[in-house]
């Protein structure tokens, strides 16, 4: 039987609804997400233009969106949205094991999108 140190899901949605790519609604998709898979979240983290003046922010549509970092006591969560492209790129890592599935669903029912890619990496944890 191995055993592993964590295990990562790695989310790729399209076709959201951009208006829920706000702070406000971002905080609380990972306040909800972490009750649902049982985490305690830590700190949060942002990077976005909200405060920038307009010659500063981005306007091409593959960087023109928002990235947040939820740490949890076991490792964090990661979104990166994009918002003119209506996409929206999640990474859950965690050293304490969760349902990825009800991960997912939730997740996709949250931003009204459809999963292009769903993958689930398990931490092998090593002898050396």
């Amino acid at each position: 039987m191995k055993k592993f140190y964590g295990k990562e899901l790695i989310l790729d949605l399209h076709k959201c609804d951009a208006s829920l790519f706000t702070r406000e609604s971002l905080k609380q998709y990972f306040i909800e997400l972490c009750a649902l898979i049982d985490m305690k979240r830590e700190k949060l983290v942002w990077w976005d233009d909200l405060g920038l003046p307009p010659e500063e922010q981005e306007v091409e549509p593959h960087l023109k969106g928002t990235t947040a970092i939820q740490f949890i006591k076991t490792s964090n969560i990661t979104i990166h949205t994009l918002d003119i492209m209506k996409h929206a790129y999640i990474n859950i890592f965690s050293c304490k094991d969760f349902d990825p599935e009800a991960a997912e669903d939730f997740t996709k029912k949250w931003f009204k999108g459809q999963v292009i890619h769903s993958a689930v990496i398990n931490r092998e944890k090593r002898k050396f």
